[in-house]
């Protein structure tokens, strides 16, 4: 083996001792020599990625970034390091070397098991048009640069770079053609863009691209290793991927599916169809052809569904977690960057190195043109497909044990690859910064919406029993022709493991992927999801369905709510309580996480917020249904009246507006609490004008509505002290209502209930909310928890939200 270090040569000769003769393979106590040094080389290096990793998140940066960094640290420019053989000693190199090619192949099987053949051949012409000019572009413009390239390193006659052949345009060529489908997911999933219209648009045409990659790769890579006779291994490479699709795919989908279908998977039946990547790139390499392009076509044959979530789980701790960092790493070990220095003329290479990013980016805004796309969004999109993965890693890693390219081509080219990966995300991020100020708009409230205008909600659910119930209160909403609805269902994934995985899992509709029976459980919620609001859109002519999926981290998912609200401008989003009703009748815990995220959502959201306790709503028939709104006042009241005032014209519905008066003790301000922040005299004022405002919307509701419609009934109850509220909480259960309609009301200032929300178990909705939902208060009715957007949002510490001005004089709120 050699390595090449700035036109030097090393040679590295392993000396094996052969203790028989007749035994060819065995060597000195394995246990005793290479074992404990390839460990303590694998653990390093692990250690050290994962550390590297966690510098690198508050920038974005995928898991292969950290590696090949550990790679470049432990070469000689940055510790003064001989070389990387200070860590391994001669005789496990080689050890070292075979260990990271089978992660390497394993990593290539897991990039085809993300790929969904029936989604690339199915795809629209936006996404496919975008990939393929981002081939095109790349395929034109990239030997003019390498000729540049040529002329402007070293004395400028190319004698310090290899020899100008083909075989150095097609490397160059084919890298910079180049976009990973995995690590654009896991962009995107970082910057909190996969569900917007951008976000879909890059994963679907960085799946295509990626895939278009894969093939040039199979058909013309060849070329530069074998010549001429390369044709032959092309010919019988194609014929090769035929037969499995066409051939050994029904038969293997057949016999996985049966075996998925019954849950009767063994150890040693999965491990033979693990050991398949290998016979597959083992039967490439024979054509003559690389060996991952076989273990790649494998993954791609493979069901896509509940058997590849078996096989990751399984393996993807050890391979991915383990094997593929030592790939990665010898990479960045390989990356020479003093070469690029090293003459006078370095300026022109790093100019070299930034025009490299270029034509993607031309190829995107010339192909996104067309499509009336914004300038922005298409230097975005252009950006976000320029990001390089394992295919590009893997052509540079050829390209140097194949001595194609010369150490300062090969360094050039893996300083753009590092390049155009890096600084993506944090550019994007400050692009598409999340804005820390919301504009006050009617149109994010329901009380500020026209009654003929559409409402437009957006309904968050993490299984189909939630579904259910929420579609049931989105028909308690009585949409009409003149008042129609427009519904956006989102299904919260969390996310685990490999995001391309997760993500290309969820793209589409999971029946139109072979074998319903491999369906995952998120893929079996999401059919049943999609099926049912649906049927939702097919009941009513008045109402408009849209579901999507958000693929995230629990911790960080209402970053992408918020997102999906901004860009639907939706009015509400309604959330699902973290409890389900029990056989038994009670309320008992579904996911502890689900609450953090109705916490997190309700303290910054766009819009306003309800959070539905479901008492199994969806079996009340809507020709008499009953709704008690209890009145109490403050900005979370009048939106949770303006719920119940859309849902009374529902034929068959009965509302009854119960004002809770507030006297004596209960009626005392509570100033000590909001006394640092805005001062008495400000809390006193503000609680005046709250009164007036609220006697203002109630009375207009009842000249409106209850004069005119004898559904609505309206009543009022006096509050003396926290100890009524239970009882009237009591007798009025006593009716039998179906639905509770409350506000939040967490900037109410009254003494009765800033002393009653102490003794809360879940704050977010609100001390009413909260008896209203407890297993101690016996009733069958759900509960809607309701939060104005733009006063009535949760606080988080001590920091309480407040509106402020602005100089064009819109209200704004402040987080």
């Amino acid at each position: 083996m050699e390595e090449t270090i700035t036109g030097k040569e090393t040679s590295i000769c392993y000396k094996v001792n052969v203790f028989d003769p007749k035994h060819l393979w065995q060597t000195r106590n394995v246990l005793k020599g290479e074992l404990p040094e390839i460990a303590t080389a694998i653990a390093f290096i692990v250690l050290l990625s994962r550390i590297v990793f966690f510098i690198f998140k508050p920038l974005h940066q995928s898991r292969m970034i950290s590696y090949i960094t550990v790679g470049f640290l432990l070469t000689g420019p940055l510790f003064m390091m001989s070389s990387y053989v200070s860590l391994f000693s001669p005789t496990s190199i080689i050890n070292v070397e075979v260990l990271s090619h089978i992660g390497v192949i394993y990593y290539t099987f897991i990039s085809g098991l993300e790929m969904d053949l029936n989604g690339i051949l199915h795809v629209k012409k936006k996404a496919a048009t975008i990939a393929i000019s981002g081939i095109i572009f790349p395929m034109v413009m990239g030997p003019p640069l390498y000729i540049l390239h040529r002329k402007f390193y070293g004395n400028g006659d190319g004698s310090k770079l290899e020899r100008c052949t083909m075989k150095v345009y097609i490397e160059w060529t084919l890298i910079l053609t180049v976009t990973s489908f995995s690590i654009v997911a896991h962009t995107l999933s970082e910057l909190k863009l996969l569900n917007t219209g951008l976000g879909q648009t890059a994963l679907t045409a960085s799946m295509i691209s990626d895939t278009y990659s894969w093939i040039l790769y199979t058909v013309i890579l060849p070329f530069s290793i074998n010549g001429v006779g390369a044709i032959y291994s092309v010919l019988s490479t194609v014929i090769f991927v035929f037969i499995c699709i066409f051939l050994v795919r029904p038969i293997i989908v057949k016999f996985i599916d049966r075996k998925t279908e019954r849950d009767e998977w063994n150890d040693k039946e999965l491990l033979f169809l693990v050991m398949g990547i290998f016979v597959c790139s083992c039967i490439t390499d024979i054509l003559g052809t690389q060996d991952i392009v076989g273990a790649f076509v494998y993954g791609l044959i493979l069901p896509h569904g509940k058997f590849a979530d078996i096989v990751t789980t399984l393996t993807d701790d050890f391979c991915g977690g383990f094997l593929a960092p030592l790939f990665f790493s010898r990479n960045g070990m390989r990356f020479f960057v003093n070469s690029i220095f090293i003459y006078p003329t370095w300026p022109l290479t790093l100019v070299i190195i930034i025009l490299l990013c270029v034509p993607k980016i031309l190829s995107t805004l010339f192909a996104t043109f067309f499509f009336g796309m914004r300038t922005q969004d298409s230097l975005a999109l252009g950006m976000i497909l320029n990001t390089k993965g394992a295919l590009a890693l893997i052509m540079l890693n050829t390209s140097w044990d194949r001595k194609i390219l010369s150490p300062p081509t090969h360094a050039v080219l893996t300083a753009a690859v590092l390049l155009m990966t890096i600084v993506v995300p944090p550019t994007i991020n400050v692009i598409y910064k999340p804005r820390k100020r919301f504009e006050q708009n009617k149109l994010k409230t329901i009380q500020k919406l026209r009654l003929d205008a559409e409402l437009r909600i957006l309904t968050c659910v993490h299984n189909a029993r939630q579904a259910t119930g929420v579609i049931s209160l989105v028909e308690s909403f009585n949409a009409t022709r003149i008042s129609p609805i427009h519904v956006f269902a989102l299904y919260l994934i969390e996310l685990k493991g490999r995001t391309g995985a997760l993500v290309a899992a969820h793209m589409d509709k999971p029946s139109n992927q072979p074998g319903a029976q491999n369906l995952t459980r998120s893929q079996v919620e999401q059919e049943s999801i999609n099926n049912t609001f649906e049927a939702l859109g097919e009941a009513y002519d008045a109402v408009r369905v849209e579901t999507l999926n958000v693929v995230s981290s629990y911790s960080t998912i209402h970053e992408d709510i918020y997102n999906s609200a901004n860009e639907k401008r939706t009015s509400m989003i309604i959330l699902p309580f973290h409890k389900h009703l029990s056989s038994l009748g009670a309320l008992e815990t579904t996911s502890v996480a689900y609450k953090d995220i109705n916490q997190n959502v309700m303290q910054t959201s766009p819009c306003s917020v309800g959070i539905f306790v479901d008492r199994n709503l969806g079996s009340i028939t809507k020709m008499n249904f009953r709704i008690c709104m209890i009145f109490i006042g403050g900005p979370d009241d009048h939106e949770a009246l303006a719920v119940a005032w859309r849902m009374v014209g529902h034929p068959g519905t009965r509302l009854s507006l119960v004002r809770m008066l507030l006297f004596d003790e209960a009626a005392e301000v509570n100033i000590i609490s909001h006394y640092e922040v805005q001062g008495i005299l400000s809390v006193v004022m503000d609680n005046e004008k709250q009164k007036d405002l609220d006697e203002e919307y109630v009375n207009s509701f009842r000249l409106k509505a209850v004069n005119n419609n004898d559904s609505i009934s309206y009543s009022e109850v006096d509050v003396h002290s926290s100890e009524d509220i239970p009882t009237i909480l009591n007798d009025l259960d006593k009716f039998g209502y179906d639905l509770y309609i409350v506000g939040q009301g967490h900037h109410r200032n009254v003494r009765a209930f800033s002393s009653l929300l102490e003794w809360c178990d879940c704050p977010e909705l609100g001390v009413i909310g909260d008896m209203l939902a407890s297993n101690n208060f016996s009733s069958g009715s759900s509960v809607l928890v309701v939060q104005q957007y733009g006063y009535g949002g949760m606080v988080s510490g001590n920091q309480p939200n407040h509106v402020s001005t602005n100089k064009d004089g819109f209200e704004e709120l402040v987080v």
